[in-house]
């Protein structure tokens, strides 16, 4: 007897389809499993085998063989019980392997017979939708989450005598619809006109917004630097449904989604702690998973204290905050994960954190540049915009002049936006944090005057290639804020603006 079903498993972002064959044979009593398999997929035998006997469905004492293919891919997790446990019934004769076939089949088996959810299922729900397969069988509570994809059935099963049950009766219509309160609006706890005074961190916060430029905060403890990363998201556009879907897909394959609120609809916001190691920034482990720059894809990644981070950990930023993915390259596998994030940054000037001020800071010149030196070059190069924070004055705090909400600063972010989407709808960017230096000459070219001046700036300041092309994309930006086609001298001496910090603390 001989049956084949078809599950999948994560590999990075998306799943690929694995087919549980299985041979039931006479001679010498045994249940092995083959086919690169991880010690919890080897485990299924045992839970199966219990909770078919628990669920009235015992196996005979007869020669089982299952095969989990490709061999080539290491199969983890436990999201392959169910697929197993329905093989060997098909192989028993007591479900129809041939209309089983047409489904994609996941889930976890508990002793008992009942079936657990298990994570990743909305890549999974992808692959079902891309093979074409009939539909999906997935575990009660994995349910409304592989319902996102309004276009496949998905079928929930909560133990071995319903999925029996369902497959008996040639799967009933009693597939899960997908839910309208799926899609709701964005809403953050917090708004930026909770930020008294500030102005120029708010401006430098818009700029970095509205052009998607990477932002490196300066200045004394209690100045707001904290305060302002954390509202970042909530100036940024709404997520598109594309967006949402692989987002969500990241999250469902970490298990971070939230069961009441199925996809992910805000803008991540990720603060990792200085402790963290660059395996949990970048991700990895024996069976590669996302990393926070992942988690914060589509979003803010913040970095509070930032030279308490290991440079180790900070080292493993520079590729991705280029490339915008991932590459995690292990001996049983090369995982690619997408890594398109906004890198936020906030430091103390010093250990103290109150220098230059001389009445309160009591910290060695040595001290004060072994600290800001953790900063590499490299990755001070790859921030954007650089803004030095003040303390806040009682004035400022207690003003009856309103501060501009976010959902004012989000209009006209998303005005900016819709200048670039039209400037770059035939050349791939979608920012101009994303212009190569090949296509510089021709969208943020420089008339005369200011080729001039620039060139005079970039003596004075000492830039780097790297950091000339940053200058450019923020006057770019700056000018598309105001509505003007051409930059202008007064936006690149904004856009230089945000580079003195770097020329005060670090000379360059």
């Amino acid at each position: 007897m001989y049956s084949v079903i078809t599950t999948a498993i994560n590999y990075g972002l998306r799943a690929v389809p694995v087919r549980v064959e299985t041979d039931i044979s006479e001679g010498l009593p045994c249940f092995e499993m083959v086919g690169f398999l991880s010690s919890e997929v080897k485990e299924a035998r045992e839970r199966v085998r219990t909770a078919l006997r628990n669920s009235g469905c015992p196996i005979p004492p007869k020669r089982i063989t299952i095969n989990l293919t490709p061999a080539n891919i290491r199969k983890s997790g436990t999201c392959c019980d169910l697929p197993v446990a329905a093989s060997v019934l098909a192989a028993l004769g007591l479900v129809d392997e041939k209309m089983l076939s047409r489904y994609l089949v996941i889930g976890e088996v508990s002793l008992n017979g009942a079936i657990l959810p298990v994570s990743g299922i909305l890549s999974a729900a992808i692959l079902a939708k891309e093979q074409h397969f009939a539909g999906i069988i997935v575990p009660e509570k994995n349910a409304q989450e592989a319902a996102i994809l309004s276009d496949l059935d998905v079928f929930p099963v909560s133990d071995i005598k319903s999925f029996l049950r369902i497959c008996q009766d040639e799967f009933p219509k009693t597939a899960v619809c997908p839910d309208a309160d799926f899609v709701w609006e964005a809403s953050y706890p917090v708004d930026f006109e909770e930020i008294c005074g500030q102005n120029t961190l708010r401006r430098a916060c818009e700029i970095a917004m509205s052009g998607m430029h990477n932002l490196l905060m300066i200045g004394p403890p209690g100045s707001g630097k904290t305060m302002a990363a954390r509202r970042l998201p909530t100036i940024l556009p709404p997520l598109t449904r594309e967006e949402k879907l692989e987002l969500s897909q990241i999250y469902s394959i970490c298990d971070l989604l939230d069961e009441n609120r199925i996809i992910q609809n805000e803008r991540p916001f990720r603060c990792p702690h200085h402790t963290s190691t660059p395996q949990s920034i970048a991700g990895g482990g024996k069976f590669p998973r996302p990393g926070e720059i992942s988690l914060a894809h589509h979003g803010i990644l913040f970095l509070d204290e930032l030279p308490e981070f290991s440079p180790r950990t900070l080292e493993v930023l520079r590729e991705p905050l280029e490339e915008k993915q991932i590459h995690i390259s292990r001996l049983d596998a090369n995982i690619t994960y997408p890594a398109d994030f906004i890198l936020a940054a906030s430091m103390n000037p010093c250990p103290c954190g109150y220098y230059p001020d001389r009445n309160r800071c009591s910290c060695s010149p040595f001290a004060i540049r072994n600290y800001i030196n953790r900063i590499s070059q490299a990755l001070l190069d790859r921030m954007d915009l650089c803004v030095e924070t003040h303390e806040v004055s009682w004035s400022e705090m207690h003003t009856r002049e309103r501060a501009e909400s976010s959902a004012e600063i989000r209009k006209r972010v998303e005005r900016t936006h819709e200048i670039q989407r039209r400037r770059y709808r035939a050349s791939g960017y979608l920012f101009n944090s994303q212009i190569t230096n090949a296509d510089m000459d021709v969208f943020c070219h420089l008339d005369e005057e200011c080729t001039k001046k620039m060139e005079e700036k970039y003596e004075e300041y000492h830039l780097s290639a790297r950091t000339c092309g940053k200058v450019l994309r923020i006057a770019r930006t700056i000018a598309d804020m105001e509505g003007e086609e051409s930059i202008r001298w007064k936006h690149l001496e904004e856009s230089f603006f945000y580079r003195s910090p770097n020329k005060k603390y670090w000379g360059c």
